[in-house]
């Protein structure tokens, strides 16, 4: 049985005076990509951004290893080796590629290795290194974005709706890319396009108004038409 990475214990989060999370319960095994799922408003958005402190959770506990990251700010949560790809890629349109990078490095200074492995995964990095990120399509903004959360060494990356809006070739290199990523780390991944999440996913929760409702294997939710049908309202065939 996989260590368990990242666990939330009954966490309730409000957003002004609406209640989001009301009790979710998770735990996400270290190693390869893990899947929350949920239609749209179930709150899974809102629990990516409550692990990573960017909204609080009223009760309840969140544990990242053997730290309780509950009452963490942000920026030392990311010190501990969490990242996160906001949907709306969270990059500067008026600064380069280059600049974008150098921003999400704690020294400023890029590692060699690790930069020529993000150009093998990402090509167009490199190809509009010295370009202005506005000047890049939303696929290439993905993997910048994407880029700027593996250039430092990280444990858990917190991904939320990669494929949106991206052409299906380019979803395609994604699957390829976070294959590659999840090799040395632990991927949190909200996704709406159940193609490419059950072909990443080892395991997968399912939220539905703000607590989790299901549990297991993705192999079983894949196999399992009725069961997709009745958590989120589709079946695989119909995303193929």
């Amino acid at each position: 049985m996989s260590d368990t990475i990242l666990r939330l214990d009954d966490v309730h989060t409000d957003i002004a005076q609406y209640q989001i999370l009301r009790g979710v319960n998770l735990k996400v095994p270290e190693g390869g990509v893990y899947v929350l799922l949920g239609r749209n408003g179930a709150g899974k958005t809102t629990t990516l951004r409550t692990v990573m402190g960017l909204w609080r959770a009223r009760k309840g506990a969140i544990v990242f290893r053997h730290h309780d990251i509950t009452a963490m700010h942000t920026a030392d949560i990311a010190r501990l080796g969490v990242a996160y790809v906001p949907e709306n890629m969270g990059i500067f349109g008026g600064l380069t590629v280059a600049e974008n990078m150098r921003l999400a490095s704690h020294s400023g200074v890029f590692d060699p290795d690790r930069l020529e492995r993000i150009f093998t995964l990402f090509p167009a990095v490199k190809t509009f290194w010295d370009k202005p990120a506005w000047a890049l399509s939303g696929g290439q903004k993905q993997m910048l974005a994407i880029s700027r959360a593996i250039i430092e060494p990280r444990e858990l990356i917190l991904i939320d709706e990669p494929t949106k809006g991206l052409a299906p070739a380019i979803i395609r290199a994604m699957i390829d890319a976070f294959s590659e990523i999840a090799r040395d780390c632990t991927i949190l991944l909200v996704e709406q396009n159940f193609q490419f999440a059950s072909s990443l996913g080892t395991g997968v929760s399912v939220i539905e108004d703000g607590h989790i409702v299901h549990s297991g294997s993705m192999a079983s939710l894949v196999d399992d038409a009725g069961l997709q049908t009745r958590l989120l309202s589709l079946s695989l065939d119909a995303h193929q």
